[in-house]
């Protein structure tokens, strides 16, 4: 199976995944969300030999590099780190109503990939400044951080939906967790993700430094980086030093993953600078 099959396939295995904790959340079935969490499962170790695959394939066509380098290959990794995250978070809490909320966000980036026309899924070599043993380690900090924010983000709406609300009875709100075992898995979430984009900002200054001999030069994707960070860090002091919690602390986090987005999406598409044709 070639690598683009593969990770065409896992497009729909997401999807399948997305529906099926649907159905779990509506029907309360115990069947049904150990099928989505199977499936979810497949998802990744399918995601998994499409990116390795991937990489192989590199190498027979004389380029040999990690699929990390363009838009493409990053929004299969983004999806496969956010598949990673959640199943890692469901096997701790055994709580797969939460797939609702999370497994959606790897299936769009999946779908987005397969399917835009301004998305190129071919393998290309690599531009002169991407020649970099430290091209791996900052798009996969970077975007396992910008997973652990997509997980979370998925949590806060969860909590804005339901998190005031109380388990059991009838219905599928039986299936909720209650609001603090929401904001419990949701902080270590941002916590996972403030950590690693942080690793992301400084290995990316020290690639920055090496291709172009400075650790900063203020480009848009550098700035939205920081402006992400920030957002993020001012959600983690409100909480430890002020109390914030609750309603206040799940809207920070969707504002927060609408920078990242931004910092993603919007700085490639709508600004220029020397991280339009890369991902981190």
């Amino acid at each position: 199976m070639t690598s683009s099959l593969a990770l065409s396939l896992v497009t729909f295995v997401y999807l399948g995944c997305s529906v099926l904790y649907l159905f779990y959340l509506v029907f309360k079935s115990d069947i049904v969300g150990k099928l989505a969490t199977w499936a979810s499962i497949a998802g990744l170790a399918l995601n998994t030999y499409g990116l390795v695959k991937r990489w192989v394939e590199s190498y027979q066509m004389g380029m040999g590099h990690a699929p990390l380098s363009n838009l493409y290959e990053s929004l299969v990794f983004f999806a496969w780190a956010i598949m990673l995250l959640y199943l890692l978070m469901e096997w701790k809490y055994q709580q797969r109503s939460i797939g609702l909320f999370a497994t959606p966000f790897a299936f769009f980036a999946m779908a987005y990939a397969s399917f835009s026309t301004s998305v190129d899924s071919k393998i290309q070599p690599l531009i002169p400044a991407l020649k970099s043993n430290w091209l791996i380690a900052h798009v996969v900090t970077c975007f396992l951080g910008y997973a652990g924010f997509a997980v979370a983000c998925g949590l806060s709406i969860m909590y804005l939906i339901w998190g005031k609300r109380r388990r059991g009875g009838k219905g599928p709100l039986s299936f909720i967790p209650d609001g603090a075992t929401l904001e419990e898995i949701s902080y270590k979430m941002i916590l996972i993700g403030f950590l690693l984009l942080s690793a992301g900002i400084i290995t990316g200054s020290v690639w920055a430094h090496s291709a172009w001999g400075t650790y900063w030069s203020w480009d848009p994707k550098e700035t939205w980086s920081l402006i992400t960070w920030l957002v993020y860090a001012t959600l983690l002091h409100v909480r430890f030093m002020k109390g914030w919690s609750g309603n206040q602390v799940a809207l920070l986090s969707v504002v927060g993953f609408v920078c990242v987005l931004f910092t993603y999406f919007g700085v490639n598409f709508l600004l220029s600078g020397l991280h339009s044709y890369a991902t981190g």
